[in-house]
Order: C-alpha cells, then structure tokens, then sequence
C-alpha cells in the first residue's frame, strides 16, 4: 500500500490542497430564507454539491443542508449532513426518498441541548410531512442499532415504498474525535456493505450525518472509499481519498487523529480481506 507522508504535515498539506471556499460558492445556504435550515453558518454545502429536493406546490425553498460526495468507485454514493434540527426532520426524510437511498448512517450521540433529537419512529408510523415512516424491526448488535424502516410519500402513492436501514453507531462518544475501537466501525462498514449486496445490488444511495455533517462524516465516507480501493485494486491511498472528499466539502476528514484513523481502520480491514 501507498506509505503515508510525514504524519506531522498530512493535515496542513490536505488544507494547502483543498480549495478555498468563498461566500458566492455557498450562495444557495446563505440565502436569508434557509439560514434556519443550517446548525452552523461556518461550513455550508458548495452550491455544485448540493442534493435538492423534489419541489412541493407552495414551498419556497428546496433547500437542505447536505452534499453529495463520490465513493471510490460510485459518484453520488453518499449524501453527508447534518443531524435533522427540528424544523428539517421532513426535510431529511424527503431527502432520504428523493434520492432513492437505501441507508442512513447516524454517527453522533442523541442531545436535546443541541437540539439533536429522535427523528424516527419507534414501533409504530409517523409522517413527517409528506414522508410516511413506518417501523419494520430493530436489533442491538454491540455498538450497532440497525433499524429497517419503510417509507413512501403520501402526496405520489404511485412511487410506491423504500426499504430503508438506518445504522445508529453508539460506540463514538461526543467528547473523541475518533471512536475508541476500529473493530466496531468496521462492523458498520460491513452492515453496508452486506445491505447494499442484497437490497439494492450495490447501486443505493447512503446518507451519512453527524452533528454538523463534519469530521466524523468525513472520516466515515474516507473508510468506505478506502475499502472499496481495497477491493478494487488492493491499495491504500487515503490522502487521494480524503482530498477528493474536501474538493467537495472541506470539513471531511477535520484533524490529524481521524486522518491517522482511516490508515488504522484500512489496515485492519486489509489483514481480514
């Protein structure tokens, strides 16, 4: 595999590399009518990036806060963003069925103080908006809560239902940058993987959020690509991987810790493929 630069300038040669984004790259996030669309006004998606939603008679806005980013081998592969805030949970579920994805990936803890609440049901069906989501099962593996959910939208019944499998990662404290264990992530990994094999043949879209649609994003889209790498062509080069995710949003991979991660999470993946 590709040997990794000098640990020390990884990161600062990652920010000299990644483009530097100006306000006119992010007018559509700025705009004063989705400004309560955003957790943070720091880093908003590239204008080119952003996955908009099917349009609804009356609504002014089909904005959501969220990029579409390539996998190694899949453009679009995944739709990072952020936690639903209160007012984007119907947003997030249109977004989950605009796009025909059949995952979500949630990589952050639950926290009222941050307005970062449940947004799915348990037991039972809920519409948010036009989005109905009923629950089909759910089991606890370890660090892993895998949810299947099916959802279709009650304003075009003629679209029919989705199948969706929402993976919540618990193993990932608020306070780390990374999760304490590899294993466990690489887990998640494979869920995916397995799901996509027999769902959707591979072809499905997934959705990846943390908190702000960050780091810990990022630093899951980085592992993802590296393993399909892995498979393709039995190399590793992370820091191809990662900057083709900054290109895109320049958050993804936020500190040297989960850059060195990727590397570990890799490695560990190499030695049981």
């Amino acid at each position: 595999y590709n040997k990794p630069e000098p640990q020390t300038t990884c990161i600062e040669t990652l920010n000299i590399v990644t483009p530097r984004v100006r306000p006119e790259d992010c007018s559509i996030g700025l705009l004063p009518r989705n400004h309560d669309k955003n957790r943070c006004m720091d880093v908003l998606p590239l204008d080119r990036c952003l996955p908009f939603l099917i349009s609804v008679d009356g609504e002014s806005s089909n904005y959501i806060n969220a990029a579409l980013m390539d996998s190694h081998k899949q453009p679009a592969a995944f739709i990072v963003t952020q936690h639903p805030l209160p007012n984007t949970i119907a947003d997030f579920w249109r977004l989950v069925f605009d796009y025909n994805c059949s995952s979500v990936v949630m990589l952050n803890e639950m926290d009222a103080a941050q307005l970062c609440m449940q947004y799915w049901p348990e037991k039972t069906s809920c519409c948010y908006g036009p989005i109905q989501v009923e629950f089909v099962s759910a089991d606890i593996d370890e660090d892993i809560i895998n949810r299947i959910f099916r959802i279709c939208n009650m304003a075009r019944p003629q679209d029919g239902y989705r199948i969706v499998q929402h993976l919540q990662y618990i193993g990932w404290p608020a306070y780390r940058d990374i999760p304490p264990s590899k294993r466990s992530l690489l887990k998640v990994v494979r869920r995916l993987e397995k799901w996509q094999e027999q769902y959707d043949g591979r072809d499905g879209r997934t959705v990846v959020h943390c908190l702000n649609g960050g780091g810990r994003s990022g630093t899951f889209c980085a592992i993802c690509s590296v393993c399909e790498m892995i498979q393709q062509q039995n190399i590793i080069d992370v820091f191809h991987i990662v900057k083709t995710l900054r290109n895109n949003k320049s958050n993804m991979v936020e500190s040297l810790e989960q850059y060195k991660f990727v590397y570990e999470v890799a490695l560990e993946y190499l030695s049981s493929f």
